[in-house]
């Protein structure tokens, strides 16, 4: 039994006895048994057990886990401490410091601390086979992560949902609540960044939304 420590253990608990999530438990026992798989399998949960279902404030939506050595661990966009930040993430980080004038060291890509600022930071597909990006897709999780995101649109207090790429967009459909914000660009990756994702300023925005809400911004900056 999957054990997630906090509100979204309740929130979940049918989905996994449900028989996508059956099989999609069986096939991942063959993958990490034959093939280097991503994140570690006690990291593919972080993200739901480091931002409780309650403590949401914003959603970062990513697509797959990275498929390189050492850099995934549970969480989008962001590497284990002492990986070197990917492009996509340098981007972000780019982003942000025109957007709010926050700057980063460039050498650091853990995002954990966000988590703890009500950033969920969720991938479409929780996990990926080493150096073959999306090749877990259509194995179950995105029914899980249609569920996670259809359950944060239901809830009262607002929240603001990041939708970054074509993979990210596609979840818009999920989100029908008049109370929530959508903030939709390009994904950061260096082949789409150019195309709408600098200059999008959903940093600032998602802040100006909390703060007309009435409820604490997030402090985008991060501790090495």
């Amino acid at each position: 039994m999957i054990n997630l420590g906090n509100s979204w253990d309740d929130l979940l608990k049918e989905e996994w006895e449900k028989p996508y999530y059956t099989e999609l438990r069986e096939f991942l026992k063959d993958e990490y048994k034959n093939y280097n798989i991503y994140p570690n399998m006690h990291d593919i949960f972080n993200a739901l057990k480091y931002t409780a279902y309650e403590d949401v404030k914003a959603v970062i939506l990513g697509q797959d886990p990275y498929h390189g050595a050492g850099q995934a661990h549970g969480l989008c966009f962001s590497v284990k401490r002492g990986v070197k930040p990917p492009p996509s993430l340098l981007n972000v980080y780019a982003e942000i410091a025109s957007d709010t004038g926050v700057t980063f060291d460039k050498s650091f890509g853990e995002l954990t601390e966000w988590t703890r600022n009500g950033v969920l930071l969720l991938n479409t597909i929780l996990t990926v086979r080493e150096g073959s990006p999306q090749s877990h897709k259509g194995r179950g999780w995105e029914i899980l992560t249609d569920k996670i995101i259809s359950l944060l649109n239901e809830r009262e207090t607002p929240v603001v949902f990041l939708l970054w790429g074509a993979n990210a967009k596609a979840k818009r459909e999920l989100i029908t609540n008049p109370r929530h914000f959508l903030l939709t660009a390009a994904h950061p990756s260096p082949l789409s960044a150019h195309n709408g994702f600098f200059g999008c300023r959903h940093f600032s925005k998602a802040n100006e939304f909390l703060t007309k809400k009435g409820q604490a911004t997030i402090d985008w900056r991060l501790t090495p």
